[in-house]
């Protein structure tokens, strides 16, 4: 009998022994339940982390719904590729596989990459804290270091920021170590208007007054009826009066600006000056001083 014939003979020998059907059988099964548990394990870590963020929206410090998204999945996906890791190398355990030196192996290349990728490490786990920490989201004004615009999109490596003359700013997550917000908070638009020395500022203060009482009513970005704090300074040919006007966040430069023109055009219906610069000339003529007209 060749040498062939001999290996044929032995591996149906092995084949048609009860004991090797009943190995294979055991192993089949053993990994049928290790798959069957690693299922379970997934679906319910995944109802508890929906759970998680369920309770966390009924909170008073409510986060964005595009946020929630995306660390839910994020999450979602991290349990995912850990439990079917440890399932993986159960099941090679199941099959014979050395697991200790395949996992040792793996560890040496892990820390290779790792040593090798350590700004990309950074900037993974940063990304991560950015969103589960809520520092910012996707539509925010904010700025970060030198850099100021709203936020484009907020991923895991990097960061995008829009600046409103229309570049697009691209910030490796792991660089961004301050962080200004200008859209949690209502914003404050402060206007300042002029009023020459010669008028009566109890009859500007009236007039103001009764103007911002009128414009909640007219512009919906208002918080408030706007606050008339009173004289803030004396100028060179005016008296400055100050007003605050409480704004949605990054609301407060366009209503600074309608607020100033609709005091200019009150002014100018009730004759109220306000100062503009003016060049006076003096000329001397037979020994009497003329003021000649502007």
């Amino acid at each position: 009998m060749s040498i062939t014939q001999r290996g044929l003979q032995k591996l149906l020998d092995k084949y048609q022994n009860e004991d090797t059907w009943l190995n294979l059988g055991e192993g089949l099964l053993k990994i049928i339940v290790i798959m069957a548990i690693a299922n379970v394990f997934i679906r319910i870590g995944k109802l508890a982390v929906h759970n998680i963020f369920k309770i966390r929206n009924l909170s008073p410090l409510n986060t964005s719904e595009r946020r929630e998204a995306t660390l839910s999945r994020l999450l979602d996906n991290v349990l995912t590729y850990v439990v079917y890791f440890i399932a993986f190398m159960m099941v090679l355990s199941v099959l014979g596989i050395d697991v200790k030196a395949l996992i040792a192996g793996a560890g040496v290349v892990g820390l290779a990459v790792g040593f090798g990728a350590q700004s990309l490490v950074k900037d993974v786990i940063s990304g991560f804290f950015i969103i589960f920490e809520d520092q910012f989201s996707v539509g925010d004004h904010v700025r970060i270091g030198q850099f100021e615009g709203n936020v484009q999109s907020i991923g895991l490596r990097t960061t995008k920021l829009k600046s409103w003359t229309g570049e697009v700013h691209i910030l490796p997550n792991g660089n961004i170590l301050e962080v200004t917000n200008f859209s949690l908070n209502n914003s404050l638009a402060i206007i300042d208007v002029g009023i020459a020395y010669e008028e009566n500022i109890d009859k500007a203060e009236k007039v103001i007054r009764e103007l911002l009482a009128t414009m909640p009513d007219k512009y919906e970005e208002l918080v408030k009826v706007p606050d008339f704090l009173g004289i803030q300074n004396f100028g060179p040919s005016e008296v400055t009066l100050r007003i605050v006007a409480e704004t949605l966040p990054m609301q407060h430069a366009a209503v600074s600006r309608k607020i100033r023109k609709d005091i200019k055009q009150s002014l100018d219906e009730h004759g109220i000056e306000i100062p503009y610069p003016r060049m006076v000339m003096y000329s001397k003529e037979n020994g009497n001083i003329k003021e000649p007209s502007v």
